[in-house]
């Protein structure tokens, strides 16, 4: 962002400080003002690796940094708030080759002003936002992916009666550090009918229909067919969602469906198929017990506000993947990312937790939780040649692909109090990944299968002094080979927490991938230094993945909340 740019947004951004802060004075101090904020920094002094060179990214300068600082000014009516952002040299992995001067820079990308009341609000500058469940418009703010997708435009939101909520909204995308050219505007109804039928309330039971409507207005470009063709590419492309949710007692069901018109892009090869998805989740719980199922099934529905873009830049919706969330290193070595072109997923979990003093339960219960993901491609047929410019294939809803399973998992995780010092959490994962679709692992398997055994336990000495260790174990046969990982994590409250990592590749390289760190937390302030080599992989959350090459040397992190 140049200085032009900044200094425009800055005088844009203080009139509008200046009226909230008015608006306190004209009211005799009767109107409370509340100032909230945050500071994030984390900072790398690179080493050179020897051991790692292929898998580390070149850094030129001697440290490098992602930084934010948010800041928020709210009162009765009127909001407003910006982000500082410094990523002029950022951390390895946030400069996507060909981007690296898109992604690098620092200014205030993101600023609102928002004013509210009783049944509206109307919200002008940065700005996120979800229809449904996401599957035609998702902006959102994800760090550690490198992802930040808000509209900069208008947001209009009103609650006319009771159980009905209405928003409006248009805006140009960013992208990095500037913004797509494209507009994205769309509408979303919902309607509360429990609100409306008292009998429905009196009886528990809660009712929630929704529709939306998501516009994408993109200029025309120059793609050709051949030497001598150009594709007629469509500038506006719709999409719309219907969703029913009810909810009674312990009993919930979710049925989402979603549809997209004819949207040639590179993600589909500029076919002129169209895009549908398909949701429903049910789920079930009571005391000591809860069940969920899920099935998606979605075809040809990656949209964006470029349609040249690859990778996470310019999505305007969300497809969540039906797999667990991994946090333990070994577990998501291989995670799954959704496939916008089609997949078929499906996802049951069940928890039970066996009560005290009962054979399984023991003197202070057990908890087992058995978590089942499959994913499988979508029927294709062949259609018209399927090429560019075509409507590329012919799909059979009900019909998987012949291409196999894309990924399965089978989680089984038990907790179980030992005694008031003493917890264990162990788990067991049977994972299948295919690497020929999900292209993360650099094998020529196309199959990878993998067992992954993990121990966690904590000891409480009083109440100040806590040991938490990690014990796990990946065995496979395919890719790298069999994978070790231990961690021992001391903690002194309220200020000091000791952690020593070390992840081990027993199979092909017998290296080490070694942290130490020291964390420091003194009323909203957290500062973290440590030292280590991470391992080359892919970070991963709800479904969307990013690539972090392998990197060694001292990293500092701070955390203030305000």
């Amino acid at each position: 962002m140049n200085k032009s740019k900044l200094i425009c947004l800055l005088a844009a951004f203080v009139p509008a400080m200046y009226a909230v802060a008015q608006e306190g004075q004209d009211n005799n101090g009767g109107k409370k003002i509340t100032v909230t904020g945050s500071v994030q920094s984390d900072i790398l002094i690179p080493q050179f690796d020897s051991e790692t060179m292929q898998e580390t990214e070149r850094i030129d300068e001697w440290a490098v940094t992602n930084t934010f600082a948010d800041v928020n000014i709210m009162s009765e009516h009127v909001d407003a708030g910006a982000r500082f952002e410094f990523l002029k040299h950022p951390l390895p992995g946030f400069r996507p080759p060909g981007l690296t001067k898109d992604y690098a820079g620092w200014g205030v990308p993101y600023f609102y002003v928002k004013t509210h009341f009783k049944n509206w609000d109307l919200t002008l500058g940065n700005f996120y936002e979800q229809f449904g469940s996401g599957f035609i418009l998702r902006t959102y703010e994800e760090r550690t992916l490198g992802i930040d997708n808000s509209l900069l435009g208008g947001r209009f939101t009103i609650r006319p009666v009771n159980g009905v909520a209405v928003k409006v909204l248009s805006g140009k995308q960013r992208r990095y550090w500037s913004h797509n050219d494209a507009w994205v505007s769309g509408a979303d109804l919902e309607l509360s009918l429990d609100q409306w039928f008292k009998g429905l309330s009196n009886s528990g039971t809660y009712l929630t229909l929704g529709a939306s409507w998501v516009n994408k207005y993109e200029s025309d470009e120059d793609i050709m067919a051949d030497a001598t063709h150009k594709l007629n590419i469509p500038t506006s492309v719709n999409a719309f969602d219907v969703r029913a949710n009810l909810q009674k007692g312990g009993f919930g069901l979710l049925a989402e469906y979603a549809w997209k018109t004819q949207d040639p892009s590179f993600d589909n090869g500029y076919i002129y198929r169209k895009g549908t998805v398909a949701m429903l989740s049910a789920s079930y719980s009571q005391r000591g017990m809860s069940l969920l199922l899920q099935a998606k099934r979605s075809d040809n529905m990656s949209f964006r506000s470029r349609r040249s873009d690859t990778g996470n830049p310019s999505m305007i919706n969300h497809l969540p993947a039906f797999t667990m969330d991994q946090t333990y290193a070994l577990a998501a070595m291989y995670p799954y990312a959704t496939n916008p072109d089609g997949e078929w997923a499906y996802q049951a979990q069940l928890g039970y937790n066996f009560k005290r003093h009962t054979f399984l339960g023991g003197k202070y219960g057990t908890k087992v939780r058995v978590n089942f993901s499959y994913v499988r491609g979508i029927d294709r047929s062949v259609k018209d040649g399927g090429g560019m410019g075509t409507d590329g294939y012919g799909s059979a809803f009900w019909k998987w692909g012949d291409d196999g399973k894309y990924y399965q998992d089978l989680n089984i995780q038990i907790d179980k109090k030992f005694s008031r010092s003493f917890d264990l959490h162990f788990m067991y994962m049977n994972q299948y990944f295919n690497n020929a679709i999900n292209r993360i692992a650099e094998t020529e398997d196309k199959m990878i299968h993998s067992d992954i055994f993990i121990a966690d336990a904590k000891y409480k000495f009083n109440r100040k002094l806590t040991l938490r260790g990690e014990v796990q174990f990946l065995s496979t046969s395919e890719d790298m080979g069999n994978w070790w990982y231990g961690l021992l994590e001391l903690s002194f409250l309220p200020n000091w927490m000791f952690t020593v990592a070390d992840m081990y590749n027993s199979g092909v390289t017998n290296r080490h991938y070694y942290q130490g760190l020291v964390t420091f937390t003194t009323g909203a302030h957290r500062i973290q230094l440590g030292y280590g080599r991470t391992r080359a992989g892919y970070n991963c959350a709800g479904g969307v993945c990013r690539y972090t090459p392998s990197s060694k040397g001292v990293t500092l992190s701070y955390n203030y909340n305000f």
